[in-house]
Protein backbone atom coordinates (compact mmCIF):
# COMPACT_ATOMS: atom_id res chain seq x y z
CA UNK A 1 0.00 0.00 0.00
CA UNK A 2 1.33 3.33 -1.21
CA UNK A 3 2.41 5.47 1.85
CA UNK A 4 -0.15 8.15 2.67
CA UNK A 5 0.70 12.06 4.01
CA UNK A 6 1.01 12.57 7.32
CA UNK A 7 -1.60 15.23 8.09
CA UNK A 8 -1.71 17.16 11.41
CA UNK A 9 -6.15 17.29 11.48
CA UNK A 10 -5.19 13.42 12.76
CA UNK A 11 -4.31 13.32 16.20
CA UNK A 12 -3.77 9.76 17.46
CA UNK A 13 -4.85 8.98 21.22
CA UNK A 14 -2.36 7.20 23.02
CA UNK A 15 -4.68 5.85 25.17
CA UNK A 16 -2.33 2.72 26.57
CA UNK A 17 -0.95 2.02 29.58
CA UNK A 18 2.61 3.21 29.73
CA UNK A 19 5.20 5.26 28.26
CA UNK A 20 6.90 2.22 26.95
CA UNK A 21 3.81 1.17 24.92
CA UNK A 22 3.11 4.51 23.59
CA UNK A 23 6.56 4.81 22.39
CA UNK A 24 6.45 1.89 20.50
CA UNK A 25 2.50 2.16 18.86
CA UNK A 26 4.88 5.74 17.60
CA UNK A 27 7.43 3.79 16.35
CA UNK A 28 4.77 1.99 14.49
CA UNK A 29 3.04 4.54 13.23
CA UNK A 30 6.09 6.60 12.12
CA UNK A 31 6.34 8.93 9.90
CA UNK A 32 2.28 8.77 8.71
CA UNK A 33 1.64 10.46 12.03
CA UNK A 34 2.32 13.80 13.37
CA UNK A 35 0.22 14.48 16.34
CA UNK A 36 -0.10 12.52 19.91
CA UNK A 37 -2.36 13.25 22.55
CA UNK A 38 -1.28 11.99 25.62
CA UNK A 39 -4.02 11.83 28.62
CA UNK A 40 -4.62 11.40 32.02
CA UNK A 41 -4.62 7.26 32.24
CA UNK A 42 -0.69 7.17 31.16
CA UNK A 43 0.07 10.07 33.76
CA UNK A 44 1.49 7.73 36.67
CA UNK A 45 3.17 5.51 33.45
CA UNK A 46 5.23 7.72 32.18
CA UNK A 47 3.25 10.51 30.18
CA UNK A 48 4.91 13.63 30.73
CA UNK A 49 8.50 12.05 29.94
CA UNK A 50 7.05 10.28 26.79
CA UNK A 51 5.60 13.98 26.13
CA UNK A 52 9.11 15.16 26.04
CA UNK A 53 10.53 12.25 24.26
CA UNK A 54 7.98 12.95 21.07
CA UNK A 55 8.71 16.15 20.90
CA UNK A 56 12.35 17.27 21.67
CA UNK A 57 13.68 13.85 19.88
CA UNK A 58 11.09 12.87 17.58
CA UNK A 59 10.05 16.24 16.19
CA UNK A 60 6.52 15.31 16.93
CA UNK A 61 3.16 17.54 18.40
CA UNK A 62 1.61 17.38 21.58
CA UNK A 63 -1.75 17.60 23.00
CA UNK A 64 -1.77 16.86 26.45
CA UNK A 65 -5.33 15.95 27.53
CA UNK A 66 -5.35 16.55 31.42
CA UNK A 67 -8.88 18.06 31.78
CA UNK A 68 -7.65 20.28 34.55
CA UNK A 69 -10.19 21.92 37.23
CA UNK A 70 -9.84 22.90 40.06
CA UNK A 71 -9.44 26.61 42.13
CA UNK A 72 -7.74 29.46 39.70
CA UNK A 73 -4.83 29.63 41.62
CA UNK A 74 -3.67 25.78 41.30
CA UNK A 75 -5.13 25.96 38.16
CA UNK A 76 -2.86 28.59 36.58
CA UNK A 77 0.21 27.15 38.75
CA UNK A 78 -0.37 23.41 37.39
CA UNK A 79 -0.54 25.28 33.47
CA UNK A 80 2.29 27.19 34.34
CA UNK A 81 4.33 23.96 34.97
CA UNK A 82 3.46 22.32 31.99
CA UNK A 83 4.09 25.09 30.21
CA UNK A 84 8.04 23.99 30.61
CA UNK A 85 7.28 21.38 28.52
CA UNK A 86 6.80 22.87 24.96
CA UNK A 87 3.37 21.30 24.31
CA UNK A 88 0.95 22.37 21.41
CA UNK A 89 -2.45 21.51 23.29
CA UNK A 90 -3.28 21.00 26.70
CA UNK A 91 -7.16 20.59 27.69
CA UNK A 92 -8.79 22.19 31.41
CA UNK A 93 -12.53 22.07 31.80
CA UNK A 94 -14.28 24.21 29.99
CA UNK A 95 -15.60 26.89 33.19
CA UNK A 96 -15.04 30.04 32.48
CA UNK A 97 -13.06 30.67 35.93
CA UNK A 98 -10.61 27.07 35.35
CA UNK A 99 -10.01 29.20 31.24
CA UNK A 100 -9.06 32.10 32.91
CA UNK A 101 -6.46 30.69 35.22
CA UNK A 102 -5.00 28.35 32.48
CA UNK A 103 -4.84 31.85 29.98
CA UNK A 104 -2.60 32.96 32.84
CA UNK A 105 -0.31 30.03 33.70
CA UNK A 106 0.00 30.01 29.45
CA UNK A 107 1.18 33.38 28.92
CA UNK A 108 4.20 33.43 27.80
CA UNK A 109 4.19 29.99 25.96
CA UNK A 110 2.87 28.79 22.57
CA UNK A 111 0.63 25.96 24.09
CA UNK A 112 -2.83 26.48 23.51
CA UNK A 113 -5.77 25.87 26.13
CA UNK A 114 -8.74 24.04 25.25
CA UNK A 115 -11.94 24.19 26.96
CA UNK A 116 -13.96 20.87 27.70
CA UNK A 117 -17.34 21.32 26.46
CA UNK A 118 -19.61 17.66 27.64
CA UNK A 119 -17.38 15.04 27.63
CA UNK A 120 -18.26 12.92 24.13
CA UNK A 121 -18.83 9.77 26.46
CA UNK A 122 -21.91 11.22 28.22
CA UNK A 123 -25.46 11.58 27.12
CA UNK A 124 -28.70 13.30 28.88
CA UNK A 125 -28.96 10.40 31.12
CA UNK A 126 -25.56 10.86 32.34
CA UNK A 127 -26.24 14.43 32.72
CA UNK A 128 -29.46 14.05 34.22
CA UNK A 129 -27.42 11.59 37.03
CA UNK A 130 -24.81 14.17 37.68
CA UNK A 131 -27.44 17.16 38.20
CA UNK A 132 -26.55 19.51 34.94
CA UNK A 133 -29.19 21.69 34.00
CA UNK A 134 -31.87 20.78 31.79
CA UNK A 135 -31.69 21.21 28.25
CA UNK A 136 -30.71 19.61 24.62
CA UNK A 137 -27.01 17.95 25.20
CA UNK A 138 -26.05 20.07 21.72
CA UNK A 139 -26.87 23.65 23.10
CA UNK A 140 -25.46 23.09 26.08
CA UNK A 141 -22.49 21.95 24.33
CA UNK A 142 -22.52 25.51 22.13
CA UNK A 143 -23.47 27.93 25.65
CA UNK A 144 -20.37 26.19 27.59
CA UNK A 145 -18.38 26.78 23.97
CA UNK A 146 -19.09 30.13 23.79
CA UNK A 147 -18.53 30.63 27.36
CA UNK A 148 -15.20 29.45 27.09
CA UNK A 149 -14.44 31.42 24.02
CA UNK A 150 -15.31 34.47 26.12
CA UNK A 151 -13.10 33.65 28.73
CA UNK A 152 -10.06 33.78 26.51
CA UNK A 153 -10.09 29.80 25.35
CA UNK A 154 -7.50 29.33 22.12
CA UNK A 155 -10.44 26.59 21.44
CA UNK A 156 -12.54 23.76 22.42
CA UNK A 157 -13.34 20.23 22.78
CA UNK A 158 -16.92 19.48 21.65
CA UNK A 159 -18.16 15.72 20.15
CA UNK A 160 -18.32 15.99 16.28
CA UNK A 161 -22.23 16.03 16.24
CA UNK A 162 -21.77 19.72 17.78
CA UNK A 163 -18.81 20.65 15.59
CA UNK A 164 -21.02 22.09 12.86
CA UNK A 165 -23.09 24.52 15.91
CA UNK A 166 -20.14 25.74 17.36
CA UNK A 167 -18.47 26.98 14.18
CA UNK A 168 -21.80 28.64 12.92
CA UNK A 169 -21.23 31.18 15.81
CA UNK A 170 -19.23 34.10 15.11
CA UNK A 171 -17.26 33.80 18.31
CA UNK A 172 -15.66 30.66 16.77
CA UNK A 173 -13.57 32.56 14.17
CA UNK A 174 -9.95 31.97 14.67
CA UNK A 175 -10.77 29.68 17.22
CA UNK A 176 -9.75 25.43 17.02
CA UNK A 177 -12.33 23.17 17.38
CA UNK A 178 -10.80 19.57 18.51
CA UNK A 179 -13.30 16.22 18.17
CA UNK A 180 -12.39 13.19 20.35
CA UNK A 181 -15.37 10.18 19.75
CA UNK A 182 -14.22 9.94 15.92
CA UNK A 183 -14.77 6.46 14.69
CA UNK A 184 -14.05 5.60 11.02
CA UNK A 185 -17.11 3.87 9.16
CA UNK A 186 -17.87 -0.06 10.76
CA UNK A 187 -15.33 0.49 14.15
CA UNK A 188 -16.98 -0.26 17.12
CA UNK A 189 -18.24 3.14 19.47
CA UNK A 190 -16.63 1.39 22.71
CA UNK A 191 -17.97 4.27 25.51
CA UNK A 192 -18.34 7.18 22.97
CA UNK A 193 -22.24 7.86 22.43
CA UNK A 194 -21.80 11.20 20.28
CA UNK A 195 -19.43 9.90 17.51
CA UNK A 196 -19.03 10.81 13.80
CA UNK A 197 -16.49 9.40 10.67
CA UNK A 198 -13.46 11.46 10.73
CA UNK A 199 -14.31 13.11 6.87
CA UNK A 200 -17.61 13.85 8.59
CA UNK A 201 -16.41 15.58 11.98
CA UNK A 202 -13.61 17.94 9.41
CA UNK A 203 -16.70 18.85 6.70
CA UNK A 204 -18.93 19.91 10.20
CA UNK A 205 -15.83 22.18 11.04
CA UNK A 206 -13.45 20.79 13.15
CA UNK A 207 -9.41 21.67 13.15
CA UNK A 208 -8.47 18.32 14.25
CA UNK A 209 -9.80 14.43 15.16
CA UNK A 210 -8.95 12.71 17.77
CA UNK A 211 -8.85 8.66 16.97
CA UNK A 212 -7.23 6.40 19.45
CA UNK A 213 -8.75 2.24 19.62
CA UNK A 214 -10.00 2.42 16.20
CA UNK A 215 -6.02 2.71 15.20
CA UNK A 216 -4.00 1.16 18.56
CA UNK A 217 -6.49 -1.71 18.96
CA UNK A 218 -5.95 -3.54 15.08
CA UNK A 219 -3.35 -5.74 13.98
CA UNK A 220 -1.93 -3.27 12.17
CA UNK A 221 -2.12 0.10 13.22
CA UNK A 222 -0.11 1.71 10.39
CA UNK A 223 -2.45 0.71 8.28
CA UNK A 224 -5.41 1.49 10.21
CA UNK A 225 -3.76 4.79 10.57
CA UNK A 226 -3.21 5.17 7.05
CA UNK A 227 -7.08 4.43 6.26
CA UNK A 228 -7.84 7.19 8.79
CA UNK A 229 -5.94 9.96 7.00
CA UNK A 230 -6.71 8.44 3.39
CA UNK A 231 -10.79 9.17 4.46
CA UNK A 232 -9.75 12.78 5.78
CA UNK A 233 -7.84 13.73 2.37
CA UNK A 234 -10.91 13.49 0.87
CA UNK A 235 -12.12 16.97 2.85
CA UNK A 236 -9.94 19.64 2.03
CA UNK A 237 -7.89 21.64 4.88
CA UNK A 238 -9.61 24.90 5.75
CA UNK A 239 -6.17 26.57 5.80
Amino acid sequence: MPDTPSDDRLIVALDVPNAVAGLSLAEQLGDAVNFYKIGLGMLTGGGLALANELKQEHGKRIFLDMKLFDIGATVEAAVRGLSQFDLDFLTVHGDPHVVRAAMEGAAGSDMKILGVTILTSLDRADLDASLIRDGDIPDLVVTRALNAFEAGADGIIASPQEAALIRAQPEAAGKLIVTPGVRPAGAALGDQKRVATPAQALKDGADHVVVGRPIWRTDDPARAARDVLSEMASVAPTT
